[in-house]
C-alpha cells in the first residue's frame, strides 16, 4: 500500500534561474536561427558545435518534470502528476494549434500581398493552401507542420508520456535509463519514427530518439547525477569534455570554410557522417553532455549574476517560453520578410535581429507584470436545496429559513 506524503505535494519548490537563463537564451538562438542568412545567427551555438538549442529546451524540460514531479509521484500522487502534465500538454497543444493558424494566414497574407510565392513554398504552406479541408484535419493530428514548427509536436509527445516516465524513474531509475538507451537503438537501427504528412514522410524530430534526452534529464532531475557527481566533474571527464568540444569545433569550421575540409581524413568523415538531427545523432548527444559538464561547472545556482539587472531580460523570457516561442516564430518570419522585400545588408539585419529580441523582452515582461495582478475568483459552494426542508418544518420555521436561503 502507497502511503501517501502530502509535503511532497504541497512543499514549495525552489526556482533555478540557471534554467530559465538557458532557456531564454535557447529562444533568442530559435529566433536568430530561423531568419535566413541573418548575420546575427553566427552568436547561436549550432555555428561551433553538433547540437543546438533543440538540446537546451529537450534537457531543460526532461530536468524540469524529474526535479518538480519526481518528489510529487515518490510520495504518491502520481495522478496529481498526471492531471498537471497533461493538461500542460493540452495548453501546449492547443498553442501549437493556434501558432498552425495565425503562422499559416501570415505566411498566406504575405505571399498573396507582395504577389510572391516564394513564401508559400519554402515555409511549406502551399498544399495547405491549394487543399485547406484536408491538410487542417492534418495539423489536428501532428502530421502536417510548417517549417520551424515541429519542435511542439515532441514537446507535447514528452509531456503526455512524462508522468510515466517518472513513475519508472522514482522505482527503478537506472533500469528506466537503460529502458530508454535501449529504446533509441532499436528506433535508430528499425528507423522507427512517426508518420508525417505528406505520405512517405516522417516528424523531423522523432520521438523515440529523443526521449534519450529528455529521460536522461528527468534521471538528473531527480537526483542521480547527485551520486555521480564525482566522477561527471572530476579532471578526467572534464578533460576529455573539453577536447570533445575543440574537435567539434574544427569540424563545424570545416563547414563554414570549405579549404579546411581537405584536412579531415576520408575514414573520419565517413564514420562521423551524417550527424542527424532528426534521430540525435550521439555526437549531437554527446557535444551538450560535453557542454553542459563546463556550463555547471562555472555556474552554480548560488551565481550572484543571476539576481543581476543584466540577464533579468533573458531570464524573463525563459520564464515565459511557451508564448515567447510563439511570438519569436512570428518575428523571424517578419524579419525573413523585410530582409528578404526590402534589403539584407548587415546595419538591416543587425536591426531587425535587435528589434525582435526586444519586442521578445518586452512581451516577457508583461507576462511576468501580469502573474503579479492578482486574481479575483468567488469561492463557489454546493449546498442543498431548502425546499423539501420548508415543506417539511412548522410553518414558523420554514419563514425564518427562507431569508437564509437566498
Amino acid at each position: 500500500m502507497i502511503i501517501r506524503d502530502h509535503a511532497a505535494l504541497l512543499a514549495p519548490v525552489e526556482r533555478d534561474l540557471r534554467l530559465d537563463l538557458f532557456r531564454g537564451i535557447g529562444l533568442w538562438m530559435i529566433f536568430l536561427d530561423h531568419i535566413p542568412h541573418d548575420v546575427v545567427a553566427w552568436l547561436t551555438l549550432r555555428n561551433y558545435g553538433f547540437s543546438d538549442a533543440a538540446e537546451f529546451f529537450v534537457f531543460i524540460s526532461g530536468y524540469l518534470v524529474g526535479w518538480i514531479y519526481g518528489p510529487v509521484v515518490a510520495g504518491g500522487w502520481f495522478l496529481a502528476a498526471l492531471k498537471r502534465l497533461w493538461r500542460r500538454a493540452a495548453e501546449m497543444y492547443v498553442a501549437h494549434i493556434m501558432l498552425f493558424l495565425l503562422f499559416t494566414a501570415q505566411i498566406a497574407r504575405t505571399a498573396r500581398r507582395f504577389d510572391n510565392p516564394m513564401y508559400e513554398h519554402e515555409f511549406n504552406v502551399f498544399n495547405f493552401l491549394s487543399h485547406p479541408d484536408e491538410l487542417i484535419g492534418q495539423a489536428i493530428l501532428l502530421k502536417y507542420k510548417p517549417v520551424n514548427l515541429d519542435v511542439l509536436p515532441l514537446y507535447i509527445t514528452l509531456v503526455l508520456a512524462a508522468p510515466f516516465m517518472i513513475w519508472c524513474l522514482v522505482r527503478r531509475p537506472n533500469l528506466t535509463l537503460a529502458a530508454s538507451v535501449v529504446l533509441y537503438v532499436l528506433s535508430r537501427r528499425f528507423d522507427w519514427n512517426i508518420a508525417s504528412y505528406p505520405p512517405g514522410t516522417t516528424w523531423y524530430f522523432n520521438p523515440f530518439c529523443w526521449q534519450l534526452m529528455f529521460v536522461f534529464a528527468a534521471w538528473c532531475g531527480i537526483g542521480q547525477i547527485d551520486r555521480i557527481g564525482k566522477w561527471v566533474w572530476s579532471r578526467a571527464t572534464m578533460t576529455l569534455a573539453a577536447a570533445w568540444l575543440v574537435f567539434a569545433l574544427l569540424i563545424v569550421m570545416t563547414w563554414h570554410v570549405h579549404t579546411l575540409e581537405a584536412l579531415v581524413p576520408k575514414w573520419m568523415i565517413k564514420a562521423i557522417y551524417p550527424i542527424d538531427k532528426t534521430d540525435l545523432d550521439m555526437l549531437r548527444f554527446t557535444h551538450f553532455l560535453a557542454l553542459a559538464i563546463w556550463v555547471t561547472y562555472f555556474v552554480s545556482r548560488k551565481w550572484k549574476a543571476l539576481h543581476t539587472g543584466w540577464l533579468r531580460p533573458v531570464i524573463l523570457c525563459g520564464q515565459h517560453s511557451l508564448p515567447i516561442f510563439c511570438l519569436g516564430v512570428f518575428l523571424s518570419f517578419s524579419a525573413h520578410w523585410i530582409l528578404t522585400q526590402y534589403t539584407k545588408g548587415v546595419w538591416e539585419q543587425l536591426a531587425v535581429s535587435l528589434v525582435g529580441i526586444i519586442i521578445m523582452v518586452g512581451a516577457a515582461w508583461l507576462l511576468d507584470r501580469a502573474e503579479r495582478v492578482p486574481s479575483l475568483f468567488v469561492r463557489v459552494s454546493e449546498v442543498e436545496e431548502p425546499d423539501a426542508a420548508i415543506e417539511s418544518a412548522p410553518a414558523a420555521t420554514g419563514a425564518a429559513a427562507a431569508p437564509a436561503s437566498r
